[in-house]
């Protein structure tokens, strides 16, 4: 009978131990959680915040006593492994009860701690009774008590990746005065700036007090003070920095670490002692674009790690294809998510490359449910190879990113995203549905059929006194435009073409970049060859200007802005 020892639930160790119990019904098995509860959801945590979810003890999804009873697994918990000793395959673990240790011993390990938040020592204030972070069932209600038990107003989230998004976002819902600190540029790391400046207005319109481009320095009793100086109130502070993989057990038993700082393992997760294991946020993974070590903390990759991993337990193999990243988050009324590489990755891996970025409606624009779409789409230059895809809005942009993911998976280039028959229906989508579009759009820049430049080189062409040519009709012109911009509406574009200049660089734009993308093969179909398409156009440019320039008192480009 072979002994089985777990470390840690959840997605990765409670999915390995299901997984080898299915595929071995002798196997004797037991997991180890610190914690009270072995299997909880982590991405559903901030909901209960706002009442979405609305008792804590929704949030746990599988007890010892339903393990025992559905797969016969022996389930630990609060009880925490304190070391290995590989030699005599054994661990020692200590039961938070009483503080007692005892020995068990296994055939084979499988590690999954998890991931830890990060909280620098070097800031004052951390270790007050108003500062949390949130990592399991407890933490939360420990949190929601607090700001409950407290009457608690004012509330500063530290970082604006998925956690902190996702409790500002809640904590707002649920009536509280949000601030959202975030010491990058920018929030949500696997966006690109441009896409990222959609998600800053959102949470701006919703009342959340957004700084980008600043850091914790100092938490008092009721305010944090950043590095610039600025304080904001804060009654209670919520850190969300990021993570760090736990490996303390790893490394005392000798494990290999690998580079990025996570427990190295091999196609089949084991680590450098074949008879541990290792699955989920604690371990170094490989990212199949870059072709480089990655940490990934997500829970699908971690719940097939937790399969292939039972899977070689058991004598089978396994096809690891490494991983690409896709992830969503809702912000308010919109919806993001993202897969493979965006701007920032593609430049670190050295990967040429070019993007479209387009805005069109994700359903015919006579449905009443019909709204913008903000997707962008890199791909490998020359080679056509997609490499990743981002998108924002109201409808289904996670079904878009599920596309792109799978192309990238089958290694689908640009002519393949083309002729992609998908579902249609005006309920549902448009007959040439936004991926296809993309890849249109993006075929007729690797080829050189068009040239375009970004929105974020708008306001240097604003400022350079470049000639911009807005082809709106006149009211959408007079409503807001660029404010050098000359309107020369598509309808009176061929009787209109000797106002256009030939010796020098015209950069169109429309609402969206349609109409412009029209106006310019019109015109370099009648000889002009000096033509050029800004990508986003108006709808994009107010997206991307808007946050510095009422954050920063920024002179604005447009003489109003327009989101709709």
């Amino acid at each position: 009978m072979k002994r089985v020892l777990v470390v840690g639930g959840v997605a990765g160790g409670a999915s390995a131990a299901a997984r080898i119990r299915r595929l071995d019904e002798q196997a004797n098995i037991t997991i180890f959680e610190r914690g009270p509860h072995v299997s909880f959801s982590n991405c559903a945590l901030p909901y209960y915040l706002s009442g979405t979810i609305a008792r804590s003890e929704q949030l746990v999804l599988m007890s010892p006593e339903k393990f025992k009873k559905q797969y016969n697994i022996d389930v630990r918990t609060g009880q925490e492994v304190l070391s290995i000793d590989r030699a005599a395959k054994t661990v020692t673990v200590k039961r938070a009860s009483d503080g007692t240790t005892y020995e068990e011993a296994y055939d084979v390990l499988v590690l999954s701690p998890g991931a830890a938040p990060i909280v620098p020592s070097s800031i004052a204030g951390m270790r007050q009774p108003h500062v949390f972070t949130v990592r399991n069932v407890v933490d939360i209600a420990n949190l929601k008590q607090y700001v409950d038990g407290h009457s608690i107003q004012d509330i500063a989230v530290i970082g604006g990746g998925f956690i902190g998004l996702e409790v500002a976002e809640n904590l707002r819902s649920a009536g509280k005065n949000v601030s959202l600190v975030e010491a990058a540029n920018q929030i949500m790391a696997p966006f690109d700036y441009d896409m990222a400046q959609i998600l800053h207005k959102e949470l701006l319109d919703n009342g959340v007090k957004l700084v980008v481009g600043d850091g914790l320095k100092e938490i008092g009793t009721d305010k944090i003070t950043l590095t610039s100086g600025a304080e904001l109130p804060a009654g209670t502070v919520v850190l969300a920095i990021g993570v760090t993989p736990e490996t303390a057990l790893a490394k005392a038993c000798g494990l290999d670490i690998g580079v990025t700082g996570g427990i190295r393992v091999n196609h089949h997760y084991q680590t450098s002692d074949p008879n541990i294991y290792a699955v989920g946020d604690a371990i170094e993974v490989y990212n199949r674009q870059t072709r480089r070590p990655a940490r990934l903390a997500l829970a699908g990759p971690a719940q097939r790690q937790a399969r292939a991993a039972g899977d070689h337990i058991c004598g089978m193999n396994h096809n690891n294809r490494g991983v690409i990243g896709s992830c969503a988050v809702r912000v308010f009324g919109l919806n993001a998510a993202a897969t493979g590489l965006n701007e920032k990755t593609a430049q670190a891996a050295g990967i040429p490359y070019d993007f479209a970025y387009i805005i069109p409606s994700d359903r015919p624009g006579l449905m009443p449910a019909a709204r913008p779409m903000h997707f962008k789409l890199l791909y490998e230059v020359p080679t056509g190879r997609i490499l990743g895809a981002q998108a924002i809005g109201e409808g289904a942009v996670d079904k878009r990113i599920d596309v792109i993911a799978a192309m990238i998976t089958m290694g689908g280039d640009l002519e393949d995203l083309k002729e992609l028959e998908l579902c249609y229906s005006p309920m549902f989508g448009t007959a040439k549905d936004v991926v296809n579009h993309a890849a249109l759009v993006a075929l007729n820049l690797l080829y050189g059929k068009v040239r375009q430049v970004p929105v974020s080189a708008v306001r240097s062409l604003v400022e350079e006194g470049a000639v911009l040519i807005d082809v709106r009709e006149p009211a959408e012109y007079a409503a807001g435009h660029l404010k050098t911009a000359v309107n020369l509406p598509l309808s009176q574009l061929r009787e209109r073409m000797g106002e256009i200049p030939a010796d020098r660089p015209v950069y169109l734009h429309c609402r969206s970049s349609q109409r412009s993308y029209n106006a310019l093969m019109a015109l370099q179909n009648s000889g002009f060859n000096n033509i050029w398409n800004i990508s986003g156009s108006f709808l994009g440019i107010c997206l991307y200007e808007y946050y510095n320039d009422i954050t920063q008192g920024r002179e604005a480009i447009v003489t109003a802005y327009n989101f709709n």
